[in-house]
């Protein structure tokens, strides 16, 4: 079976600093997959590659068998591969309704029945018409947050890259959004890629996953060794030590 999403000896160079160096995954139709690793260990690179964000020095991406090239993106890539960010502020016009915001995709990609699809898109995360006038600074955090995700599923993709999407939330809204993911990538048969610091969260979400360090993967695991403590290196040992709410079955 093709891999939704194959990376292949990656590397992205900064001036000549490896930010990610020779990094190869295989995702799976339908998994969801995680990066874990401390700040500055090439995960979100590895989100920012795929999407076109970062510039590739080397190595290839493969969505459904096809190669990517270079750092470039076709609006086609955009209808099957979308991003959501850590930060839901940041990633929102301020400026915009919600209502602008769900409405722009579907212009850039030429999608119709807007009206149907922004009331559907709403009340898949949760929020319901009620929220479609009013603008990104009247939300709260998890309000905000459910709007980027309903800006990237509004343009029916297959593939979510999610770059530590609940970090940026209290504890108790972390777990509405994440569960609201959980459901939503069941639904529609989503594969994920997720970023994340907190190995809980990871190991809650995904079935397999790669630790990262200097831009590198040193350890790939399932989520049930790691939940079990079955780990063979010292830094994923580390992490688990560091990563807050991480708790072992």
């Amino acid at each position: 079976m093709t891999a939704a999403l194959a990376v292949d000896g990656l590397s992205v160079v900064y001036d000549g600093y490896y930010a990610l160096d020779a990094v190869s995954i295989d995702v799976n139709r339908g998994e969801s997959f995680g990066l874990v690793g401390e700040s500055g260990s090439g995960k979100s690179t590895l989100l920012r590659a795929v999407a076109g964000l970062a510039p590739v020095s080397g190595g290839t991406i493969r969505i459904d068998g096809e190669t990517l090239k270079g750092s470039k993106r076709t609006k086609a890539f955009y209808r099957q591969v979308q991003m959501v960010f850590q930060d839901p502020y940041g990633s929102l016009h301020p400026r915009q309704t919600i209502d602008r915001l769900l409405l722009e995709p579907l212009a850039i990609h030429g999608i119709g029945d807007s009206e149907t699809r922004i009331a559907r898109a709403l009340d898949e995360v949760g929020l319901g018409t009620g929220f479609r006038f009013r603008y990104p600074h009247q939300l709260s955090g998890g309000q905000r947050q459910r709007v980027a995700i309903a800006r990237a599923l509004i343009v029916e993709p297959s593939i979510l890259l999610l770059d530590e999407p609940t970090s940026a939330l209290d504890a108790s809204v972390q777990a509405e959004v994440l569960n609201l993911l959980e459901q939503v990538r069941r639904d529609r048969h989503l594969t994920f890629v997720m970023v994340s610091h907190d190995l809980g969260v990871v190991t809650h979400m995904c079935e397999r996953l790669v630790v990262m360090q200097n831009g590198a993967i040193v350890e790939r695991l399932s989520a049930k060794d790691l939940a079990a403590g079955k780990v063979e290196e010292d830094y994923t040992r580390n992490l688990m030590v560091a990563s807050k709410g991480f708790v072992r079955d």
